[in-house]
């Protein structure tokens, strides 16, 4: 396993709608395994592959947050949401894309979702809380769809501006 760098935006592979993973081959465990290890390094909840540099449809999740609770990694191939809740929840997100930026962005309160697994096996899963807004989150990722894209344009444009900045700095270190 090894941690793989993360896309940092504005970068135009954030923004490109990937491909469905056609096989599970030992390639894609290992950038699951990858994935995983990547984001709990960040520390992150949650990873998509192209942030990765990776445009394949799969994300990597991990919202256990209680105190002694243990880890509970998920993998998820081709995911689609096939049902969202009329009911509405905003969360403050944020991206390890997107480094220490937040905002309020209001999605489905509970969606329910169908992948593949790492076993080839067609799962669903109804996610709720945390969860959901995770799920949703990465899903857009594997859209080419950012959090900052349900900003009003003007907080999207200041966050961008901090990004480009913040890249420029990290190419001068």
């Amino acid at each position: 396993m090894s941690i793989r760098s993360i896309l940092i935006h504005p970068d135009p592979r954030l923004k490109k709608i990937t491909a469905p993973v056609a096989e599970i081959t030992d390639d894609v465990r290992r950038l699951a395994d990858d994935m995983l290890e990547t984001m709990y390094d960040a520390p992150g909840i949650g990873l998509a592959a192209p942030q990765v540099s990776v445009m394949s449809r799969m994300l990597v999740m991990d919202c256990e947050k209680e105190e002694g609770a243990s880890a509970n990694p998920m993998v998820l191939i081709n995911p689609s949401v096939i049902w969202s809740s009329e009911d509405r929840s905003v969360y403050d997100e944020g991206c390890l894309s997107i480094p220490d930026q937040y905002a309020e962005v209001e999605r489905p309160a509970a969606v329910k979702v169908s992948w593949t697994g790492l076993d080839g096996k067609e799962v669903q899963e109804t996610f709720d809380g945390l969860w959901s807004t995770c799920v949703q989150h990465e899903i857009d990722h594997l859209d080419g769809k950012l959090f900052i894209d349900y900003l009003k344009p003007l907080k999207r444009q200041m966050i961008t501006r901090k990004m480009q900045k913040l890249k420029r700095e990290m190419a001068r270190s």
